[in-house]
């Protein structure tokens, strides 16, 4: 069986096996046994395409897989819904106490209700969300930054 036949073989085994393992490393070799094939229908060795394929599979391994894993593993960049919200800077407009109160988020009145729960928030003071809970946002006191306009 010719040489790039074999690799063509190997680099379809190697894909098959990445769909079950989702790992990141079986396709680095499947690409290097690919560039191994390409070798061998230019006419190289099969040492040349040997040392080929170990160095392109050391070289995506360690260059190309962290990249790839960082960028599929990371979180969601644009944060939408509630999410949003959390951070966010608010005004109190109705006094919030344990029991409830208002405040402006975002060009709206939201229910509030304060963390830590016995902590009072007068009308004025400014504030930022912790989480959404329901209907209701818990919000803290925002030491040093000033309410938000609008």
């Amino acid at each position: 069986m010719a040489d790039e036949v074999v690799w063509v073989i190997v680099a379809g085994v190697l894909l098959v096996g990445e769909l079950f393992t989702l790992d990141l490393i079986l396709i680095m070799f499947a690409l290097a046994a690919l560039v191994s094939a390409g070798l061998a229908v230019a006419g190289a060795d099969l040492i040349v395409q040997i040392v080929a394929f170990a160095g392109v599979s050391a070289g995506l391994t360690a260059g190309l897989r962290p990249v790839a894993r960082r960028h599929l593993t990371r979180g969601p960049l644009l944060r939408t819904g509630t999410d949003a919200l959390v951070g966010a800077p608010a005004v109190v407009v109705e006094r919030v106490d344990g029991a409830d109160g208002r405040v402006r988020l975002a060009g709206e009145i939201w229910s509030a209700r304060p963390f830590p729960e016995a902590e009072v928030l007068d009308v004025g003071t400014a504030v930022r969300v912790l989480r959404v809970d329901g209907a209701h946002v818990i919000v803290h006191r925002a030491e040093g930054i000033p309410p938000p306009s609008g």
